[in-house]
């Protein structure tokens, strides 16, 4: 069982920067990626950003540039740094590393309470 908890968010003016940070009880870099996610109001959560299992990352378009995914195995840490953020911004964030089976059914383990994001105009 592995269970994620993430933490670093907080309230920031637009054009700031946060760094999140997801420690994980066991080791999830045998997954085929790590990911962040976010949920917004009214909206259903979306992958911001992933990290495989090769360090190769990919990202959601309306982060591209801004965020950077990272990880240190040691730590069994996994990390997004958030630069220029925008109102648009403003979410709980959450990590997580499914199974991944066949090409579009993800398993999560479970979803831990995230961190809140806000971004201010």
């Amino acid at each position: 069982q592995v269970q994620l908890v993430e933490s670093g968010g907080g309230l920031v003016q637009a054009g700031g920067s946060l760094r999140l940070s997801c420690a994980a009880s066991g080791n999830i870099f045998g997954r085929n990626f790590i990911g962040w996610y976010r949920q917004a109001p009214g909206k259903q959560r979306e992958l911001v950003a992933r990290i495989f299992r090769d360090g190769t990352t990919n990202y959601a378009d309306a982060v591209k540039g801004r965020f950077t995914i990272s990880r240190d195995n040691a730590k069994n840490t996994v990390y997004l740094q958030m630069d220029s953020l925008k109102p648009e911004d403003t979410a709980v964030y959450y990590c997580n590393a499914p199974v991944v089976v066949g090409t579009s059914t993800y398993i999560y383990d479970y979803w831990g309470q995230g961190t809140q994001v806000t971004v201010s105009s």
